[in-house]
């Protein structure tokens, strides 16, 4: 290839790169002018849309500025309101205070009037009053200084008899006031207490179904008897009384123990003496486990807490004791609640009255027999088991045995002998107890317009029926005082007798 020729190419290939250059940056100038349009059009529309933006924003902000403008100018139109209702108050105020100061200044003006009025009357009267002193004293030959002591001294010889008397009405009242409060307490406490009747503590009765069992428990020469007897304590007598069999005992705990074994052995039907001593040791823990369970539904019962396990035994150990018949757990809980009510009347402490009344006999039931009265050995056991000193006080006073330290001790004694002499409460002679309620009746039946007359509740209460059509009401009232009168003259008995009187008018009419 010639050099013409290589020059030729050479100059059609810068001419070629040229003509792709000249191509190419025409088409590159057009792309970038059609990038530019887009990127104007793409702005104004952000222009107009940050325009808007912007507008809305605006009108926000200003929507929300009248909010608050307006919410201002009510606020400060409601303080303007209340200034102007609290103006208008102020002068309404002003106006009423002015015109009660110018009443006052009338009403001050005619009080100087009446006044000066009333002080020219009073030097009138003074000088009157002189006059007649003066006149007095011409008259009587005495100043009237000397009339004065001699009046004063009249007087106060007067004076001091009235008040004399006086004293002696006030003394006398607050007595008899006191007796009749005193009365009603005990009263009310003896009406809310339940009457029990006295039982019979001496003997038990042990009931069999055929007199062919009194054999078998006398047994063959009287062994089984006899170690019955001997593991019981108990004499036990089989006689001629039909299907019964009698236990006899001051011990009323081993006639308990008695009565159980001969029954477990009854049903059980073999009785020889290895058996009766068996049986009698598991009645004796069985009583035991109930002694301590009757202790504690006593305690649980009166509402007492934190008693020593021992005293609750000897609470409960006291169902089988007697006190001239009467129950001694029975009378304990009577009084236990005769002195919560007492106490209560006389705004004590009832919790440690019920608790001082529940142990105050716990002296009569302890496991050994010292030489000691039972209130003494009570106050010592109560002492022994932690009890405060009140109680313990109340326990050994309550027979007087050692002096009395507080108000529980009283209020123990007295209790205690109403829950005890009560009607009913302690045996009595049988024929002496009849006697006294026929002697109630026919007192009562003596006067006249009774027709029928009833002792009730142990002599407690006497019911008597008047004839309408010849005592009226007011006769009746009369009756009732007056019969209540002749039986406390003629008549001796324990605690109370309530006498009621009772009229009644029947119409009585028949159809035929």
């Amino acid at each position: 290839m010639d050099i013409s020729s290589i020059i030729l190419i050479v100059i059609a290939f810068f001419i070629g790169g040229g003509a792709t250059w000249v191509v190419l940056n025409s088409l590159s100038g057009s792309k970038l002018k059609r990038q530019v349009k887009e990127a104007e059009q793409e702005a104004e529309v952000i222009k107009k849309n940050k325009l808007l933006e912007v507008k809305e924003q605006a009108l926000q902000m200003k929507s929300e500025f009248e909010k608050q403008a307006n919410s201002r100018n009510s606020k400060l139109q409601a303080a303007e309101s209340k200034l102007k209702q609290r103006e208008l108050g102020l002068n309404q105020k002003q106006e009423e205070l002015q015109r009660k100061k110018n009443e006052v200044d009338t009403i001050k003006t005619n009080l100087d009037n009446q006044l000066e009025v009333i002080e020219k009357k009073k030097q009138d009267l003074d000088k009157l009053h002189k006059q007649e002193v003066e006149h007095l004293e011409a008259l009587s030959g005495l100043s009237a200084e000397e009339m004065k002591e001699k009046l004063v001294e009249a007087l106060k010889d007067e004076a001091q008899s009235h008040a004399q008397s006086y004293i002696n009405d006030i003394m006398e009242e607050a007595k008899m006031t006191a007796n009749k409060e005193a009365k009603k307490i005990v009263i009310q406490s003896i009406q809310r207490v339940a009457t029990e009747t006295a039982i019979e503590n001496a003997i038990t009765v042990f009931h069999i179904e055929s007199d062919e069992i009194k054999g078998r428990i006398i047994g063959r020469e009287g062994r089984n008897i006899r170690a019955l007897e001997a593991a019981t304590g108990i004499e036990i007598v089989v006689d001629d009384t039909p299907e019964a069999i009698v236990l006899s005992g001051f011990d009323p705990v081993r006639r308990e123990v008695a009565r159980l074994a001969l029954h477990q052995l009854v049903a059980d039907g073999r009785i020889h003496p290895a058996r009766i001593e068996e049986v009698v040791t598991k009645v004796k823990k069985q009583i035991e486990e109930e002694i301590i369970e009757t202790g504690k539904r006593t305690t649980i019962d009166l509402g007492i807490h934190g008693l020593h396990p021992e005293l609750i035994r000897l609470v409960g150990k006291m169902k089988y004791r007697s006190s001239y018949g009467q129950n001694l757990l029975q009378h304990a809980r009577e009084t236990a609640n005769l002195c919560a009510i007492m106490a209560s009347e006389l705004g004590l402490n009832v919790k440690k009255a019920k608790r001082a009344g529940l142990l105050h006999d716990i002296g009569k039931v302890p496991d050994d027999e010292p030489e000691l009265p039972h209130a003494l050995l009570g106050m010592k056991l109560a002492e022994k088991y932690k009890e405060k000193p009140d109680i313990c006080n109340a326990i050994g006073a309550h027979h007087d045995e050692v002096e009395m330290t507080s108000l529980l001790a009283p209020i123990v004694q007295v209790c205690d002998a109403i829950s005890g002499a009560r009607p009913g409460a302690r045996r009595e002679i049988v024929e002496a107890y009849i006697k006294r309620l026929n002697d109630l009746e026919q007192l009562a039946l003596s006067y006249p317009g009774v027709l029928k007359t009833y002792a009730i509740q142990a002599g407690r209460e006497l019911r008597v029926i008047v004839g309408a059509d010849k005592i009226d009401d007011v006769e009746t009232e009369k009756l009732s005082t007056d019969i209540a009168k002749k039986i406390q003259d003629e008549m001796t008995y324990p605690g109370q007798v309530k006498i009621t009187v009772i009229r009644e008018t029947r119409a009585v009419s028949y159809a035929k």
